[in-house]
């Protein structure tokens, strides 16, 4: 219950003054002035109580009970319907020829406030039992940094010179740095590399390094899921994975959410260490990156883990103290 700020009286303070009138033979204004309330609020207090009983000391919702002009059912139902659908309250005011503000408030008292998944299928939530059962991978590109840091930072943009290749396009002289990201499903122990491209061959060398390091776990890749990427697409990738003997998934096109694990992940670095300080250069970006990620690995509490860390889940799921040997 929430009291008035101003309040005299809490619910105790109405029964005690109800006591002393009821059965400690007080007059009503000799109980009111020990109160600290007027004749008429105790007299309020009192008609309440012999017509409600001990329900009728509690606070009323100040709220009318008729409001003339209120909305109609059915008019409630019609934007709640176009909520579904995912119009936004603007649109529905515009669409129905409402005030914005009383869609939004519509919006907010049926519990329709916030977008969020309304409309869209359920999550599909779903994890691995085992270490290695499950990995993802995909690639985040990320613009070189060249002359401190750039408009994210400092507000205002460098000029960076073009020059023409061999096929007489334009091209920017600072590019791009390719982030290739693994992380297990189960654990989500995760293994980062930044790269120069995304071509096939270096996503190749990428797995290689990537089974081998969660192999140093005792872990052992037997399924990946990726995007569909040329990289991942291609006749030389599918005959990494079968010579690695591991099992390639693709998500669905347009479906990113199918590799969720990784995309949050990403969101996770680049939040952490990407743009969680200030370079000065791509190389200090970079040498920056086996810290934060060994502190991922070992320290950073997961939310789906139990707020856990993801080397403490490997542990946990092996059951056995192999943790012991990497701290």
């Amino acid at each position: 219950m929430k009291l008035h700020g101003n309040a005299r009286l809490s619910v105790k303070g109405r029964e005690l003054l109800i006591d002393r009138v009821q059965h400690a033979g007080w007059s009503l204004s000799t109980a009111a002035e020990a109160a600290g309330i007027s004749d008429r609020t105790a007299r309020k207090w009192l008609a309440r109580y012999r017509a409600e009983g001990p329900e009728g000391l509690l606070d009323r919702s100040s709220a009318p009970g008729i409001i003339a002009n209120r909305t109609d059912d059915r008019r409630v139902e019609v934007i709640a319907a176009l909520r579904r659908v995912r119009l936004t309250a603007l649109e529905i005011a515009e669409c129905l020829a409402m005030a914005h503000s009383t869609v939004s408030g519509i919006l907010t008292r049926i519990g329709m406030g916030r977008l969020g998944r309304l409309g869209l299928e359920p999550a599909q939530r779903y994890e691995r039992a085992r270490p290695g059962e499950l990995i993802h991978i995909d690639v985040k590109k990320l613009g070189r940094i060249q002359g401190g840091a750039g408009h994210r930072i400092s507000g205002h943009q460098h000029f960076n010179s073009r020059k023409r290749d061999a096929a007489g396009v334009d091209r920017k002289t600072v590019g791009w740095e390719y982030v290739h990201v693994a992380i297990d499903d189960a654990t989500r122990l995760a293994y980062v590399e930044v790269l120069t491209d995304e071509k096939a061959t270096t996503a190749i060398a990428f797995l290689r390094r990537a089974v081998a390091h969660y192999a140093s776990y005792g872990i052992t890749v037997e399924r990946l899921i990726t995007d569909n990427g040329s990289a991942y697409r291609s006749t030389i990738h599918a005959i990494a994975c079968r010579t690695l003997a591991i099992r390639h998934l693709r998500t669905r096109p347009y479906r990113p959410q199918t590799n969720g694990k990784a995309e949050r992940f990403i969101r996770t670095m680049l939040g952490g260490w990407a743009y969680g300080a200030i370079y000065r250069s791509s190389d200090e970006r970079n040498a920056a990156l086996a810290g934060w990620l060994d502190f991922y690995n070992r320290q950073r509490p997961h939310g789906s883990l139990s707020h856990r860390p993801p080397l403490t889940r490997l542990h946990e799921l092996n059951g056995n103290n192999l943790l012991g040997s990497y701290i």
